[in-house]
């Protein structure tokens, strides 16, 4: 039984009321989300955790990636990352490792992680062929559904499946002008795989099978979004377009066998385009929740790449965005440190939140209003208490000359709050 079949008979779970507990709203409230396929739960029956639910007018939630890279194999930092992520407020945590034991680190994350966990089974898929000396496209569909069982098995929350990379889209894509081309690691080893064998693509051929399988665990799908845009030029092209109208046929589907399904969206996508992409995808989707990755406003700020996505991530929860994955300032340049990741993250909640005041979630403006009141009072531990990230702002304070006076050394006597007694 899934979430998803729980509220089709009604019937309100342990998980719905934890996860109701934190958006301050009754979990009958949540169960009716469920079963209209606008939120989900992603929890896997052997994962224990409280969890939190993803959807429509629901908090923004952030999701930080981690994982090992062929170029780079640490167990450890990629632990410290896990404790740093939560630490920093993360939601949610992907292990995209891609180098090293692959099983051994994906386990050692679920089972120290206290929030959802999501993989791509792909990633161990190919990893395989190499440790058997094999090119990493040489598998098939029988490889692919046996590292999803696995990682159904062990715990994962949800996974991201490619399933709309077809024959089809594939197609689209050679016919496109893009720039970037493929940026997606999954949707690049399909699309191949695809070319190169001229077979369809095993998860949409065989999607009633993944269906069956994740349905068992209660693992949610994440319908991943191969053919996002990596440009800005390439935003909301005809590629990116045809997958998203065959993931959400999919999604359709998975509703139907009572399997819980998000869906992934873009990537690089110029500022005047996220409202139309956002609503898109609602429309096309049915309003399945939407979990995106920035956007990114601009192709130009290497190192800085956590605020272009802050700035496109707030813009896409203001108009309906439920999930952000975040961007660390070592997108495109290399695997993040530890600090990467804090910064990403931090950056990340303050997309997530100031895209949940501009869209009205209950009780995302009531921090904002005691900061506000704690500010005009020049009450500087109820702005520490307050704020998103405390220690960052009392080091700054404490930085500078003259910390234990009231004001602060930006204005001085000359601070209008302090005049304002005057008045």
């Amino acid at each position: 039984m899934t979430q998803l079949s729980f509220a089709n008979k009604n019937k309100i779970t342990e998980e719905m009321k934890a996860a109701a507990a934190y958006e301050g709203i009754e979990p009958q409230e949540l169960l009716e989300k469920i079963k209209a396929g606008v939120a989900v739960i992603p929890k896997n029956i052997n994962h224990d955790f409280s969890p939190r639910a993803v959807g429509q007018n629901l908090k923004t939630k952030v999701n930080a990636n981690i994982g090992t890279s062929p170029d780079h194999i640490c167990f450890e930092e990629e632990l410290i990352k896990l404790k740093v992520a939560i630490e920093a407020g993360a939601d949610a945590i992907m292990d995209l490792s891609t180098g090293g034991d692959l099983k051994a680190i994906r386990d050692e994350i679920i089972k120290n992680s206290p929030v959802m966990v999501g993989t791509v089974p792909l990633y161990k898929t190919a990893a395989n062929m190499e440790l058997d000396n094999r090119d990493i496209l040489d598998f098939n569909s029988e490889d692919i559904f046996a590292d999803i069982e696995d990682h159904c098995r062990a715990g994962v929350d949800f996974i991201t499946v490619h399933c709309g990379i077809t024959k089809e889209t594939v197609k689209s894509f050679k016919d496109s002008d893009r720039i970037a081309g493929i940026v997606s690691r999954g949707g690049t080893m399909l699309a191949a795989w695809i070319s190169q064998t001229n077979n369809e693509n095993p998860l949409f051929e065989h999607y009633d099978r993944l269906l069956e399988l994740v349905y068992e665990y209660d693992v949610t799908l994440s319908l991943g979004d191969g053919l996002r845009p990596g440009s800005v030029f390439d935003a909301t092209d005809k590629p990116q377009i045809d997958e998203l109208k065959i993931l959400g046929e999919l999604a359709r589907r998975a509703r139907k066998s009572e399997v819980q399904v998000m869906i992934e969206g873009p990537g690089h996508v110029p500022f005047n385009q996220i409202k139309e992409n956002i609503l898109l995808q609602k429309k096309l989707c049915d309003n399945a929740p939407f979990y995106v990755l920035g956007p990114l406003t601009t192709d130009i700020a290497p190192g800085y790449d956590h605020i272009t996505a802050a700035i496109g991530g707030a813009a896409a929860a203001s108009y309906g965005a439920d999930f952000l994955c975040y961007v660390t300032p070592a997108e495109h340049l290399r695997l993040p440190t530890p600090q990467d990741v804090f910064d990403g993250v931090i950056a990340t909640r303050i997309a997530a939140h100031s895209g949940d005041i501009a869209k009205g979630v209950k009780g995302a403006l009531d921090k904002d209003i005691a900061m506000s009141k704690y500010r005009r009072a020049l009450d500087w531990e109820g702005m520490y208490k307050t704020a998103l990230e405390p220690k960052k702002a009392i080091d700054m304070r404490k930085d500078s000359e003259d910390y234990k006076k009231d004001v602060c050394t930006m204005c001085g006597k000359f601070c209008s709050l302090s005049l304002q007694d005057k008045i």
